[in-house]
């Protein structure tokens, strides 16, 4: 019994299309609600430091005399509790994943 039931499963799915994709072959598809990577629009931030108190891996630097904000990347785990915990909504979460990093290093924003 157990041979037909995988014979069944296995004549399913030799005429359907996969579901993965040959990545560097097929092409990466974005999904729009995909968690891929924080940005910020430094123009509208005004520094409360809401973002850094939210962030549970401390991956957020604010430093509001200087007007700076700062993300190391290999620490976010891209959980969107900073893009929902600030007030001025600057922060959005982009479906677009950051480009690969070779060293530990924190991207510094500037305010005007």
């Amino acid at each position: 019994m157990p041979f037909f039931v995988m014979a069944k499963t296995v004549l399913k799915t030799i005429f359907r299309k996969p579901y993965t994709i040959k990545y560097p072959f097929g092409g990466l598809i974005e999904r729009p609600k995909a968690r891929g990577s924080i940005a910020i629009d430094i123009k509208e931030c005004i520094f409360c430091g809401l973002c850094q108190r939210k962030c549970p891996t401390k991956a957020l630097t604010v430093v509001k005399d200087r007007k700076e904000w700062a993300i190391d990347r290999l620490r976010c785990i891209t959980c969107a509790a900073c893009v929902e915990s600030c007030p001025k909504k600057c922060l959005v979460m982009e479906s677009r994943y950051s480009p690969p990093l070779v060293m530990r290093q924190e991207e510094v924003f500037k305010g005007a």
